[in-house]
């Protein structure tokens, strides 16, 4: 299984900031416990420094990064406020068959609601999911169902 590991960087900032990137290892590790022989692609650990990108190197990496979202099996996505960037990766993951589970209070949120197999409003939900074999079935259930 290939996850990859969408989630908040620059979020809602003015500044050329990017919001704490360590909910990532947390997820990382949490997805590797469960399933040890998954490939969890996390796109901050290469572009740790991609604030100061040029728009030619952004748009690049930003491609690439929603490319690798239609091909994954499995796209988490973290957010604990609106991102655009997370937003389109998880449109596009979901347009093209893919699964997507949501951690995040914004659960009214219409892109979220429509991209989302499982929504959770924390990482402790999450977590508690997958370890109970919730995340399981519904994986299960999907890939059925794209092969209907």
């Amino acid at each position: 299984m290939r996850v990859f590991l969408a989630g908040i960087m620059q979020g809602s900032h003015v500044a050329a900031l990017v919001h704490d990137q360590h909910y990532r290892g947390a997820l990382g590790d949490i997805v590797r416990r469960h399933w040890p022989s998954a490939e969890v692609y996390d796109p901050h650990a290469g572009h740790a420094n991609s604030i100061g990108y040029s728009l030619d190197r952004a748009r690049e990496v930003f491609d690439g990064h929603v490319a690798m979202c239609r091909e994954f099996d499995l796209v988490i996505a973290f957010v604990p406020e609106a991102s655009m960037g997370t937003a389109i990766e998880i449109w596009e993951a979901c347009r093209h068959g893919r699964a997507v589970i949501t951690i995040t209070p914004l659960v009214h949120n219409w892109v979220v609601q429509l991209t989302s197999l499982a929504i959770y409003r924390d990482t402790e939900a999450f977590e508690a999911a997958l370890t109970g074999g919730e995340i399981d079935h519904l994986l299960r259930r999907h890939a059925a169902g794209r092969q209907a």
